[in-house]
């Protein structure tokens, strides 16, 4: 079954705007990657500064391709400083999964 990484991010609220423009930026980069399978960026609604960046791969040997190959190339460049104040990184191996049903 599939991995899940989620990237937690810590971002003030002045910089949120500037995150989602730069992760809207580098759309398609990640899409065309080997292995995977999914991306979501979650905005918080309340209570919290963590913005969760969620990644699901065919593979944890997928994954690190990209986090080696990719994902530096994405990060890279234009001498911005990060959005986020902090991040830590989850993983998960998808254990049930579920889809609708068709009608």
């Amino acid at each position: 079954m599939s991995v899940v990484k989620i990237n937690v991010l810590t971002v003030p609220a002045e910089q949120r705007e500037e995150l989602e423009k730069r992760f809207g930026a580098r759309a398609g980069v990640v899409e065309s990657s080997e292995g995977f399978e999914w991306f979501e960026l979650l905005r918080p609604v309340e209570g919290t500064d963590n913005y969760l960046v969620y990644t699901r791969w065919r593979s944890e040997e997928d994954f690190q391709a990209w986090m080696s190959g990719s994902m530096q190339a994405a990060h890279r460049g234009g001498g911005q400083r990060p959005a986020s104040t902090d991040s830590s990184l989850w993983s998960f191996e998808v254990a049930q999964q579920a889809a609708p049903k068709a009608v």
